[in-house]
């Protein structure tokens, strides 16, 4: 529980509302425990996530905690015990998490605490269950594969009348030939 300063400091409502503007940002959270990593991983990790447009944030919990609070998000301060840092996430939110996991398997020091999707909070188990599933640019293709199939295959049996035709009139004109 945060102590209740007599003068608040102008440094540390700087500081909330920074995370405030980050935070109102993105819709989505991933929450980790960076203690262990070198500063070489955590510029990989951050290299990769940028190409996600992800921002990767080393936050005070208290200062965290506050902001979350002052948006009106639901309830996160379980994830926000000790060193803490946070994948603030715009979009595709599924992709991050794999990236994330894919780290982790190659820093085992990187923890993946859990995370915020929108209004739903996930546990680390399933935050992992939800980095396993097709990103939404796979889906797309999916569905897209799916909805142009009968129009595919419309198209080769409409294709296969004429060519058939053909071949059998070309078979008789080469028999009458012989």
């Amino acid at each position: 529980m945060a102590i209740i300063a007599k003068k608040v400091q102008e440094h540390k409502t700087k500081a909330i509302a920074e995370l405030k503007k980050s935070f109102g940002s993105a819709p989505d959270f991933i929450f980790t425990d960076y203690r262990g990593l070198t500063v070489e991983q955590i510029s990989t990790l951050r290299k990769q996530l940028r190409t996600k447009e992800v921002e990767y944030k080393v936050v005070k919990n208290n200062f965290a905690r506050l902001a979350f609070e002052q948006l009106s998000a639901p309830d996160v301060s379980n994830y926000l015990i000790g060193p803490t840092a946070i994948a603030i996430t715009p979009k595709d939110a599924n992709e991050v998490a794999k990236i994330l996991y894919d780290f982790a398997k190659e820093a085992p020091a990187l923890q993946i605490k859990g995370a915020l999707f929108g209004e739903s909070i996930y546990d680390k188990a399933q935050t992992e269950a939800f980095s396993k599933l097709p990103g939404r640019l796979e889906l797309i293709s999916m569905l897209m594969s799916v909805i142009n199939g009968p129009a595919r295959n419309l198209a080769s049996a409409l294709n296969d009348v004429p060519s058939r035709l053909v071949r059998t009139i070309k078979a008789i004109a080469d028999q009458k030939a012989g």
